[in-house]
This record gives structure tokens, sequence and C-alpha cells, in this order.
């Protein structure tokens, strides 16, 4: 699984640690010291993932997430010294699809990015899938889009497939523990709270009214479904 990975970080000799252990796995790497070097990259030459530093010079990397969460559906692992939740689960609902904190070992890092790849990958990996429909919406799991009434609705990868694992069981109660863990696999550093701030995201951008969701419901002490949005109001 080779890939093409823009590291954004500020730190020259952090930068050049991480891409010595990309290279030695057999990745490209390209480093850039600042967010507006991040996106011009980016925009020039789209990677398969973005490692992006959260402190950054002239644009930080929670305003780079933003910016590029509205042209590009490139995975990001956003690396921070800010361990609060609040501050991780920040880094999420600005489009983040996993977070490692300083100080963290390079080996955790490369195990990141491995399970990052392997899961935007995975659907395109596959020779054809049917697309799945629920009612008005229509997710493709090898193109990896969503469209509701017939327009197509951006979501990153980590909501993508958040709502494709409710799709291929519609009407199927999931907890938030078993949407996590499928997911994201076993992985303690990442909280239930996740597939909250994905769920909100998603209804933003599929409900007719978020507040009243039809499609992604709540059902209330166990977790969330995915119907056809028939529901009576």
């Amino acid at each position: 699984m080779k890939a093409r990975i823009l590291v954004a970080e500020d730190d020259p000799k952090q930068a050049e640690v991480i891409r010595r252990y990309l290279e030695r796995e057999g990745h490209t790497a390209r480093l850039v010291h600042d967010g507006r070097a991040a996106l011009d990259e980016v925009r020039r030459h789209p990677p398969d993932l973005l490692v992006l530093d959260v402190m950054m010079p002239v644009v930080d990397g929670l305003d780079v997430c933003r910016i590029l969460r509205r042209e590009s559906d490139v995975p990001v692992l956003m690396l921070t010294a800010r361990s609060t939740e609040d501050d991780l689960l920040l880094g999420l609902d600005l489009g983040a699809d996993d977070y490692l904190t300083k100080p963290y070992s390079p080996r955790e890092l490369m195990a990141r990015i491995r399970t990052l790849l392997r899961r935007t990958r995975a659907a395109t990996a596959a020779a054809e899938d049917p697309v799945l429909r629920i009612g008005a919406l229509a997710l493709d799991p090898v193109r990896r889009t969503v469209e509701i009434d017939g327009r197509r609705v951006a979501c990153t990868p980590g909501e993508f497939d958040v709502l494709a694992t409710m799709a291929a069981e519609p009407e199927r109660v999931f907890t938030r523990r078993q949407l996590l863990v499928s997911t994201r696999g076993d992985n303690r550093y990442i909280t239930e709270r996740t597939i909250d701030v994905h769920v909100l995201n998603l209804r933003k951008k599929i409900e007719p009214v978020p507040r009243d969701p039809v499609y992604l419901r709540t059902v209330f002490g166990v977790g969330y479904c995915l119907t056809d949005g028939t529901r009576a109001r």
C-alpha cells in the first residue's frame, strides 16, 4: 500500500524524521513548513494523504483543514499538542479523519497512516459494488460518492465510512461503539463522541431539516439508525 503523502510540519527536524519513516515504508513524501504552502501543494499535486500539524505559521492547521474541506476530500491526519477532548473534536468537526497528540512515536504515526490508507482505499480496491439506495439517498462504495435527491454531497472519509456502514444495513440500530469499531478499528485513543460529530455533520448535509432528522435517526439510549426518510412527521 504505497502512497503519496504530504507532510505539513513547521519543525524541519521533526518533518525530516517523518519523511525518513515514510520512505522506509515505501511511500513518497513531500514536506512543507507552513499552512499556505500546504494548501498550494494539495491544489497542485493532490496527495493520497495529508499529515497536518495544527500549530503552523502563516495559516494554522485548523484553517488549512477548514479550507481544504470546501474543495477536497484528501484524507487528513492531524498532529496536535492540544490534548483536550474539545480541541480534538474541533479538528474532527472541521474534517480531519484522525488525530495524534504530541509527543508521539514515529511507529505509532506509521500505524495510524497505514490504518487511514487502508480505510480510504478499501472501497476503491473492490472491482465493483452496487450503489446502495435508501430512499432518496444513493451511496456508491467504489467511487465513494453520496447523493441525496440526485444532488452530490461532499463527505469526508470519516463521514463516508459511518454512512456506508449504516447504509449496508438500513433500519439496523448501531451503537456508537459498533460504528466506531467498524470505521476506526479498536483504537482506544478515539472516543465515541467522534461518531456524534460525524452524524451531526452528515445531518447538515443530507437532512431536509437537520434538527428533525428523517434519515439519520437517533435511537435514544442506544445509538443511531439509517432509514429511507419516510418517517411520518
